[in-house]
């Protein structure tokens, strides 16, 4: 009997527990759905996501061999800094050359101008040798009619106007081919000098840009030149990093896209800082394809093995140029990307390409006034008399 009245209220007690554990459950259960519904459905996130940016690659406009080198990768710089100076010696024979060949030009070209004056001078002059030979012929003619004088006589005077008409021809012709070459333009805008002007300019830029300037402030990276090293236009010699450019690509799984739009507001955490940093940024667009779209060896599907693979589509991430100021990121690295989707009003596509430039320098542009100003002095020391 004691054995009996004891289990009773040992069983009571674990029907209780049970009762309460069960019922523990299931306040979980209605917890986790209500959290699901109000905050887990309307977020979409992804550790497949990565830091992205600008490499500006910094290449040479000109041949030369590199004589300095003054910034070094993990460095930073400021847009507009020299970072590589290239030997000047060819550049400098160069632009000799270029100011001999336009000074050249000049006084050729002088000299034509002055032929003009010279060739209507000879032209009035063979007009006055003609005059002077029909003179002679009208003179004798008569003369020849009574033969006060001889046959060959006439015949030399008939000679020597036939002479004088072909000599003028001749005289007029030459003008005519002279002023061809500059008719209708003054010397200073002669085609030849213009050129030639050009030709300077493009030797006087070549000098400058021996210095090969920064476009971009940020960090040097994948310096692959050395001291003493040539180079040719175009040659990468190293890269800079705008670490204050920076964004994330999202690779989210093509099921995961229904809801996502452009505007949508996102937070990112970098595992460099884990949850300790959270970025706020905004959706900019999604991209055109999946990754293995644009792969070097796109993947054939149309195969007899084929297995579907969930495909992931790129999905760029704004981040804030304040957050990234207090707590830089570097490109590559790995994040953890959560993208609020409660408001799917946005388009699902990128928006339209921006009136205003999204990136540009002012440090490649070159002081062209000033070489064309260098130039229009050689023209004017060479036109001096």
């Amino acid at each position: 009997m004691t054995t009996v009245t004891q289990d009773l209220p040992n069983s009571r007690k674990r029907k209780l527990v049970l009762l309460g554990m069960t019922l523990v459950f299931i306040l979980i259960g209605i917890a986790y759905a209500i959290y699901y519904v109000l905050v887990l459905s309307k977020e979409m996130d992804t550790d497949n996501a990565y830091v992205g940016g600008n490499l500006v690659n910094l290449t040479s406009q000109v041949s030369g061999n590199v004589q300095e080198i003054r910034a070094d990768e993990t460095q930073m710089v400021q847009a507009g800094a020299e970072l590589i100076k290239l030997d000047p010696i060819d550049a400098d024979v160069a632009l000799s050359q270029a100011d001999a060949r336009l000074g050249t030009t000049v006084r050729q070209l002088r000299e034509r101008y002055s032929n003009v004056a010279q060739y209507d001078a000879t032209i009035e002059q063979r007009k006055l040798v003609l005059q002077d030979a029909g003179d002679d012929l009208a003179r004798r003619l008569p003369l020849a009619a009574d033969h006060t004088v001889s046959g060959e006589d006439v015949a030399h005077a008939r000679q020597a106007v036939a002479n004088a008409k072909a000599s003028l021809e001749v005289a007029i012709k030459q003008a005519d081919a002279n002023r061809a070459g500059i008719a209708g333009v003054s010397l200073e805008q002669h085609p030849g000098i213009l050129a030639a002007k050009a030709d300077f300019v493009q030797a006087w830029l070549a000098v400058r840009r021996n210095a090969i300037l920064a476009p971009v402030a940020g960090y040097v990276a994948k310096r692959s030149v050395q001291v003493g090293n040539r180079v040719t236009p175009g040659t990468a010699m190293m890269s800079i990093v705008p670490l204050d450019q920076l964004w994330v690509d999202a690779n989210f799984k093509e099921s995961e896209l229904r809801d996502i739009r452009v505007g949508q507001s996102a937070s990112i955490e970098a595992d460099v800082y884990g949850g300790k940093v959270v970025y706020h940024g905004k959706v900019l667009g999604l991209s055109a394809g999946t990754g293995s779209a644009f792969s070097l060896l796109p993947a054939q599907n149309a195969t007899g093995n084929w297995i579907k693979v969930v495909q992931r589509v790129p999905v760029r991430i704004s981040l804030d140029a304040g957050e990234l100021e207090k707590h830089p990121l570097r490109v590559g690295l790995s994040t953890v990307v959560t993208v609020d989707v409660s408001r799917t009003d946005g388009p699902m596509l990128g928006m339209a390409m921006p009136a205003a430039p999204v990136y540009s320098t002012k440090t490649l542009s070159q002081p062209v006034p000033e070489a064309e100003a260098a130039a229009d002095a050689i023209v004017k020391k060479n036109l001096a008399r």
